[in-house]
C-alpha cells in the first residue's frame, strides 16, 4: 500500500523528506505522477483537484496537510464513510494567536495612525488607544487560545459559538445571541471553521448588526466574508477597518478594490502556516493506523464540519 501528497502548485519535496524520515518503508506516490492508484490507501491532501480521490478505489484515509478541512469537504465526490483528519500543531496555534495578537494591539494603539502622522510630520498625542472589547467568532482550539492570551494582556474579551460551553474565563454566547455578542464588543475576529453554514457570513447584513466602527480580523477563510458588502460596510461606517489575512480568490488579483482602501490591511495567508516537519509525524501515524482497530488523531466530525 501506499500514501499519495496532492498539493497542486506547492512543492511536496519538503513532505516526501520528512514521510521517508520517519518511515523509509512507506511507499509515495506524488501528484500527477500517481502511476499506481490502486495501491493508494491514505492520501495527504491541499486543494485537491476536486473528484480525483475516485481513482482511488483502495483508498482508507484522507489527511488534510494543516489545520482546516473545508477544501477537503466542498469535494462532494468523496465518499461518506472515508475518515477524515486535520493537522493539530501548538506551532499553529501560537503564530496564529501572535497574528491576532499583533492585529489588535495595533488597532488599539493606532499604530495605523501613527504611520500616516510619520508621513506627514504630524506630532499628535491626543487620544493614544481605542478602547477596545474584542469579540471573538468561533472559540474552538485556536479561537480559545487567542482569547486566553488576550485576556492575559489585560483585553475585554467575549466569545461566541454555535453550542454552549461550560467554565470559560470570559463571557460567551451562543446560538440564536448574535445580536447580544455584536451589541458589546468593536473588535471581530473571525475565527470560524468553513463549513455550509458559515460560508458567507460576513456579509452587510451581519456588518449592520454590529456596533458602528467595528473593527474586523479575518484569519479564518476567505469564504466566510463577502468581499463586496465589506466596502459597503466601510462607506457606510458599520465597520471602520479591517486586518485580512484570507480571500475569497488567493493570491488577490492585482485589480482588486480592496488593494486601494486605506481602511483595509491586508496579508497573503500568512497568519498560521504548516510546518511539514511538525504534521509528517501526525499523517505517518494515522497511516500506520489504518488496519487496526484504533482510531484515527485529530479525526474531525464530518457532521459538524470541523
Amino acid at each position: 500500500m501506499s500514501l499519495a501528497i496532492i498539493s497542486p502548485g506547492r512543492d511536496a519535496s519538503v513532505w516526501v523528506e520528512n514521510f521517508k524520515k520517519l518511515a523509509p518503508e512507506v511507499e509515495i506516490q506524488v501528484y500527477p505522477e500517481i502511476n499506481e492508484p490502486e495501491k493508494v490507501k491514505a492520501v495527504a491532501l491541499w486543494n485537491h483537484p476536486k473528484g480525483i480521490l475516485s481513482d482511488f478505489k483502495n483508498l482508507k484515509l484522507i489527511c488534510s496537510m494543516g489545520a482546516g478541512v473545508d477544501h477537503i469537504l466542498s469535494d462532494t465526490t468523496i465518499a461518506e464513510d472515508i475518515p477524515i483528519t486535520r493537522i493539530v500543531d501548538d506551532k499553529l496555534t501560537i503564530s496564529m494567536t501572535n497574528y491576532v495578537v499583533m492585529s489588535v494591539l495595533n488597532y488599539h494603539r493606532q499604530i495605523q495612525r501613527y504611520q500616516e502622522d510619520q508621513k506627514n510630520r504630524i506630532w499628535d498625542m491626543s487620544n493614544p488607544e481605542v478602547p477596545v472589547t474584542v469579540g471573538i467568532l468561533g472559540v474552538g482550539e485556536l479561537g480559545g487560545d487567542i482569547a486566553d492570551k488576550l485576556i492575559n494582556l489585560r483585553f475585554n474579551v467575549i466569545g461566541f459559538g454555535n453550542s454552549a460551553k461550560e467554565n470559560l474565563s470570559y463571557e460567551y454566547y451562543f446560538g440564536d445571541e448574535i445580536q447580544k455578542f455584536l451589541s458589546k464588543i468593536n473588535i471581530l475576529v473571525c475565527m470560524l471553521p468553513l463549513t455550509p453554514e458559515t460560508e458567507g457570513i460576513l456579509n452587510l447584513e451581519f456588518f449592520k448588526k454590529c456596533q458602528k466602527g467595528t473593527y474586523l480580523i479575518n484569519v479564518a477563510r476567505g469564504k466566510h466574508l463577502i468581499e463586496e458588502d465589506l466596502l459597503k460596510a466601510l462607506d457606510e461606517g458599520y465597520i471602520s477597518g479591517a486586518m485580512l489575512d484570507v480571500f475569497q480568490k488567493e493570491p488577490l488579483p492585482v485589480e482588486h478594490p480592496f488593494w486601494e482602501r486605506n481602511e483595509i490591511t491586508i496579508t497573503p495567508h500568512i497568519a498560521s502556516v504548516t510546518n511539514p516537519k511538525a504534521a509528517a509525524p501526525q499523517i505517518i501515524e494515522n497511516y500506520h493506523l489504518i488496519n487496526k482497530s484504533q482510531p484515527f488523531i485529530n479525526q474531525i466530525n464530518r457532521k459538524r464540519g470541523y
